[in-house]
């Protein structure tokens, strides 16, 4: 696939405006959630659905000093996960998949590692004001 060299220079030039930030990929069974890869030595890991795997992760997002989350998700599925996020002070940004550039199915997520951590970052730094936007208490 070719790529277009203006769109890759922009991103090599891009400042980094929240680097305390996580990206999550919500899905119906299973989250992917990336960190800076100076955060942790496994800076890609997959979190269950369930109410104890949300807590592991919101637990492992302090760990790597996050204070800011973007959250990729086509569905429903984002409730549960930003209402403990929300909850713990974290500053959570919820962006559609196909504005963020990335890829609905999360086993390409885990493949492409810091691209959805990248990714995400791009879109809610394009996005931030929408995106803060489209969630009300």
């Amino acid at each position: 696939m070719r790529r277009n060299k203006s769109t890759d220079r922009d991103r090599r030039t891009m400042a980094v405006v929240h680097p305390n930030a996580a990206a999550i990929d919500v899905g119906a069974t299973m989250h992917m959630a990336a960190v800076n890869a100076d955060r942790t030595p496994e800076p890609v890991r997959s979190f269950g659905t369930f109410t104890t795997d949300l807590h592991r992760l919101v637990d492992w997002l302090s760990e790597c000093g996050v204070d800011t989350v973007v959250m990729e998700s086509t569905s429903v599925y984002w409730i549960p996960i930003f209402e403990l996020l929300d909850a713990r002070g974290f500053a959570v940004f919820l962006v559609n998949a196909r504005d963020a550039g990335a890829h609905a199915d999360a086993g390409r997520h885990a493949a492409r590692r810091s691209d959805l951590w990248a990714e995400s970052l791009r879109a809610v730094d394009r996005r931030s004001a929408v995106a803060a936007a489209i969630v009300h208490h």
